[in-house]
């Protein structure tokens, strides 16, 4: 008979608790939570992977509403990975450094998930691959994500077919203000934009929360994978995944008269 299904071997919970290798010796305190940390960004990366997959297939179906369901769990994932970070800040800048030195060359630069994640929604540059040239499943990956239409991509073709102009930046821009100053009659497209852009803005909240963290750490030392640690990371700051999304709030109630 089939072994008897348990929350235990439902889960595989002995297989993920047997993946916590720390390499200090004798072990640190501290490197279990580092690991573990990461280790469950990994597991939400994989989740909002999973849901940015997913809204792209429901604008290709032109289904708004599960698109917007499914960037709203994506929106409360990002607030745990923003509380993560509060975590993190429980250990000092000492104890962090007293077994940093055995991460390196690894970098979480390397982190092909996040990686995908941003090719998924319209931040690529195959410059990043060669930083994963030893792994070739995961460079195959990055290689498929960056050669498939972007969530970006599928917001643009889901409006066009909804009659909009989308194929200029200046287009993009003007059809956002339609649907934004027609709001009581575009509802659904209203409630979508706002879970693109709240979606971004979330990621730019997280990535600046990580930057700080990183600064608290170990300040302006070089990252362990050979990179410029926070002076690298201050120039993800800008990155948007919708500029247009943005662009168009300089512009919205131009034209409105005053109360």
């Amino acid at each position: 008979m089939p072994e008897r299904l348990t929350y235990g071997s439902y889960l595989c919970i002995d297989d993920l608790l047997a993946l916590q290798k720390q390499r200090s010796n004798p072990p640190h305190h501290d490197e279990m939570l580092f690991i573990v940390v990461h280790q469950v960004y990994e597991l939400w990366f994989k989740q909002v992977l999973h849901e940015v997959d997913a809204a792209i297939r429901h604008l290709g179906a032109d289904d708004p509403l599960r698109t917007t369901r499914a960037l709203g769990r994506v929106r409360a994932i990002q607030r745990v990975l923003e509380e993560q970070v509060d975590v993190l800040e429980t250990m000092t800048p000492h104890e962090f450094n007293e077994f940093r030195a055995l991460l390196n060359p690894a970098s979480g630069f390397q982190s092909a998930q996040f990686r995908e994640l941003e090719f998924a929604c319209g931040v690529g540059k195959t410059g990043y691959l060669r930083h994963l040239e030893q792994n070739d499943a995961e460079r195959a990956r990055l290689e498929r994500r960056l050669a498939s239409p972007t969530l970006y991509d599928a917001l643009k073709s889901f409006l066009a077919r909804r009659g909009y102009e989308t194929s200029t930046p200046d287009e993009l821009i003007e059809t956002f203000r339609t649907i934004y100053d027609g709001a009581e009659q575009h509802v659904d497209l209203y409630l979508l934009l706002e879970a693109f852009i709240e979606f971004d803005e979330r990621f730019l909240l997280w990535r600046g929360r990580h930057v700080r963290m990183v600064e608290r750490m170990i300040g302006g030392k070089p990252g362990t994978g050979g990179s410029m640690g926070v002076r690298y990371l201050q120039t993800t700051l800008e990155k948007r995944f919708f500029p247009e999304l943005w662009e168009v709030r300089t512009v919205l109630g131009e034209g409105v008269p005053a109360p």
